[in-house]
């Protein structure tokens, strides 16, 4: 495996992007992997690696180079304390336009790499991120073919580029992966995502992990749940291998 840490210039700067990609083989087809709101740190180049290890060229980039952050360190569970309100300031620091520019710009970035596949693209989005894996798919439909949110908020909002409306607008396989008991995407909101891509005949599953907390697929989280954790590799590298191929 070759692992890289990258300066990508942006249109409002340059996001610090983890790469890593098999060392033969190639080219491979492209995964951007974004952050959940905790930020870079090994756990997510852990989980960058895992993916890439099944032939793929992964991307995981800092998305609060704007504000000057990239590793937050440990985050306090308190509510109340600075670290955590300090990471809810970043996390909405971000919106789904500026999160595609930067993906315009990731793109741009792997099409002068030989290790990548830029014509065959997926995402993946844990938590603050699952909307922009989904819009990624909306934004560049001749170039995502699959895109996962991995208990993902914002879900099902009154904005036109709501992810639960992304079935009208994509013919990527969208895949919702989502915790039962979830503060931040609750049972009505799964619902909504649900009945919504049915609606609209989108070619998406919308998964519910019984006995599961938002969060349940990072090993270094308290709620790690270890057989939804696994599960959730299977149906991603399903997906994956389903639509990049």
């Amino acid at each position: 495996m070759i692992d890289q840490q990258i300066d990508i210039p942006t249109k409002d700067g340059k996001t610090t992007a983890f790469i890593t990609h098999p060392e033969r083989g190639g080219p491979f087809p492209v995964i951007i992997f974004y952050m959940d709101a905790p930020a870079i740190r090994e756990e997510l180049r852990d989980m960058a690696r895992r993916l890439a290890t099944s032939g793929y060229y992964v991307m995981l980039p800092n998305m609060y180079y704007r504000s000057g952050a990239m590793e937050l360190g440990p985050i306090n569970p308190d509510p109340n304390s600075p670290e955590r309100k300090r990471m809810f300031e970043l996390m909405n620091s971000l919106s789904i336009p500026l999160v595609m520019e930067d993906t315009k710009a990731l793109l741009a970035y792997a099409d002068g790499q030989a290790a990548a596949n830029t014509k065959i693209v997926g995402t993946v989005g844990y938590c603050m991120s699952g909307q922009y894996a989904v819009n990624a798919a909306t934004h560049f439909p001749e170039r995502v073919k699959a895109a996962a949110s991995i208990y993902g908020v914002q879900l099902a909002t009154d904005r036109p580029d709501s992810p639960h409306l992304a079935g009208q607008k994509t013919t990527a396989e969208l895949y919702f992966g989502c915790a039962e008991t979830d503060v931040y995407a609750p049972m009505e909101i799964v619902e909504k995502v649900k009945q919504q891509m049915k609606a609209d005949g989108a070619n998406a599953e919308v998964e519910l992990y019984p006995g599961t907390h938002h969060g349940f697929a990072f090993p270094k989280r308290p709620v790690y749940d270890r057989d939804a954790a696994e599960r959730h590799w299977e149906r991603l590298l399903a997906l994956y291998r389903r639509n990049l191929s």
